[in-house]
């Protein structure tokens, strides 16, 4: 059954408790001055659309921070491009560990500078949390958006959040209780991405749009939004079309690249595909909804995907040795978050060594050629979707930012 976000009871009078510590200083006669940061493109979307969601609210703001091209479309000021800090996987962390001190020490400045009335930041929590520690020395209170997956790994990292934020604005229902317990102030809001994942096209325009015909067999390719996981993870998808290739030469393919993507980089992976594989800025919900199936990086797009009602299967890899350090922390049987949701394997999971082209090519040749196995699955991703509430999630968090601001 879908879930309304809870904008009220006891986690709102622990918010108010919270806030009684911070004096800002805002002066009522001129705009709220908040500072956002959002460290990849999920947090730049989501971030653009609570800002927004602000504006129409009646709240007179400015904003600065960590984002990308979206929320810079928002108007807010970008004194760090997020793009700048394409990193996933511990391993990696670590080997440009001074850089990403750099850039923290960079909007750690901006902040002392500014002394925003409001620190908003966006999932990427190592990073993120750092920034919180400096706000919290200068009163100034934080809101965390996008809950980290501290109930999947990492759980006494909770006590920490609790210790740096005033709010937390969690995005899934199963989340509000994980943070109740640990005696962390918590809002449901509902995910944004109900409002948002949605097209204007119909399945034959969106082919049409594309040059596709109706009788097309279609599969779109999503490799990631951070050039470092695109790295790792798109030859492998491309090694799998080609074995596709060899039985079903016939396949048209879509890859809907990600703003935050160097398109150089991109470019050069896909020299040798130039042209078997159409590319195209953005569109990725256009793009789904002209496919019959999809292979996708585990993250966001997972859900994306389910949001639309297309089969797909998930291909993942990350340094050895940080997966290494993550299997051993981590405390759910998957990575996707449409299982984590679904509470099952719902989507087939090529993680690491199981990412064998082969492999991944025989299940993408299933989604496409078993019509019931795909039916089955679109079935499954629907019960996703009315897990996934009912919506409002933007502007049920631009009314908490509003609620923490007055």
């Amino acid at each position: 059954m879908p879930v309304s976000a809870d904008l009220s009871g006891t986690a709102g009078c622990r918010h108010r408790q919270d806030l009684r510590h911070y004096q800002t200083g805002h002066c009522l006669n001129k705009p709220f001055r908040i500072m956002i940061s959002a460290g990849e493109a999920s947090g730049d979307m989501h971030g653009a659309l609570a800002l927004r969601e602000l504006k129409k609210q009646g709240l007179e703001f400015t904003s600065f921070g960590m984002g990308g091209p979206k929320l810079q479309a928002e108007g807010t000021e970008i004194v760090l491009d997020c793009r700048e800090l394409s990193v996933i996987g511990i391993f990696e962390v670590l080997i440009q560990y001074r850089k990403l001190l750099r850039k923290l020490e960079y909007l750690r400045d901006s902040l002392r500078r500014e002394k925003p009335d409001l620190l908003i930041i966006v999932d990427y929590p190592d990073f993120n949390l750092k920034l919180a520690e400096t706000a919290r020395e200068l009163n100034v209170p934080v809101l965390f958006y996008i809950s980290p997956q501290v109930w999947a790994w990492r759980e006494k990292r909770v006590q920490r959040i609790g210790s740096l934020v005033s709010m937390m604005a969690v995005i899934f229902p199963f989340e509000v209780r994980f943070y109740e317990d640990a005696g962390v102030p918590v809002r449901y809001v509902g995910h944004p991405l109900v409002d948002e994942v949605h097209t204007e096209l119909s399945r034959e325009q969106a082919r049409e749009a594309f040059a596709l015909n109706d009788g097309d067999t279609v599969l779109g390719i999503l490799p990631g939004s951070r050039n470092g996981e695109v790295k790792r993870v798109l030859p492998i998808m491309l090694a799998a079309l080609d074995e596709l290739k060899k039985t079903r030469p016939d396949i048209k393919v879509l890859l809907p690249a990600a703003p935050t993507l160097d398109r150089s980089l991109l470019d050069g992976l896909l020299a040798a595909h130039a042209d078997s594989v159409q590319v195209l800025d953005g569109r990725a919900y256009d793009v789904m909804q002209a496919c019959d199936a999809v292979m996708t990086a585990s993250g966001t797009a997972t859900l994306e995907t389910a949001m639309m009602g297309v089969p797909m299967t998930i291909v993942y890899r990350v340094n050895p040795v940080s997966y290494a350090i993550m299997s051993r922390m981590i405390r759910i049987p998957w990575i996707g978050l449409v299982n984590i949701v679904a509470e099952k394997p719902v989507v087939k999971e090529f993680l690491q060594k199981r990412a064998k082209p082969r492999d991944i090519a025989r299940e993408v040749k299933r989604l496409l050629e078993d019509q019931s196995y795909a039916d089955d699955m679109r079935a499954e991703l629907r019960i996703v979707r009315e897990k996934m509430g009912e919506g409002g999630g933007s502007a049920n968090v631009a009314r908490l930012i509003r609620d923490m601001l007055n």
